[in-house]
């Protein structure tokens, strides 16, 4: 397979282009594959990771996974990363995460809106970034790395007392559309719409 790169049990399918895990990548190396790494491809879809069923590391980096993402059990996965990719949703993927990937002690999500960087975004600052930290622990709480970062007792901590509280939502202004008054004053100088 062109573009195929495997040393011992890594295997490494960079930079391809694919839309979809090729099905002979998993006929042929899912069997052995502990780390996997298929970075800058044009993924939206994981279908086809179930072959990789004894992965340890996953590397999913620069590919166009969103808010749909669904990964297979995998019950040894302990570093997953999925940094520049299209999430959104954070609740939803920590959920997703709970339930499918036990051992995850590793969490790359630099890169995606739903991790929110003030590097990424100017409207992010630091406070953003420590509520979704404590939150991300809270949902997954086994988590020693995230974005890179060590994991401090503070912040696990902080986790198991206010995590729950720390989903970062940011409200969003409506602009109503002005109507235009034809006023009366009501002589306190507050123009006053006339019954229709």
């Amino acid at each position: 397979m062109a573009g195929l790169a495997v040393s011992g049990t890594q295997v490494s399918y960079i930079g391809q282009d694919c839309r979809e895990i090729p099905e002979q990548l998993g006929r042929d190396c899912g069997h052995f594959a502990k780390r996997l790494d298929l970075s800058f491809n044009l993924l939206r879809s994981l279908e086809g990771l179930s072959a990789f069923g004894s992965l340890e590391e996953l590397i999913l980096d620069n590919n166009l996974l969103g808010n749909d993402l669904v990964l297979p059990g995998l019950p040894r996965l302990h570093t997953l990363s999925l940094n520049k990719n299209q999430i959104t949703d954070l609740e939803r993927l920590l959920d997703h995460l709970a339930e499918v990937t036990p051992a995850l002690e590793y969490l790359s999500l630099l890169g995606n809106v739903a991790c929110p960087n003030e590097l990424v975004s100017l409207e992010k600052d630091e406070e953003d970034y420590k509520r979704y930290r404590c939150f991300v622990l809270h949902k997954l709480p086994n988590l020693k790395f995230l974005d890179a970062r060590k994991v401090t007792r503070q912040e696990r901590e902080e986790a198991l007392v206010r995590g729950a509280f720390m989903k970062v939502v940011k409200a969003k202004v409506a602009l109503l559309p002005l109507r235009e008054h034809h006023t009366q004053s009501s002589g306190d100088g507050v123009g006053l719409k006339p019954p229709s």
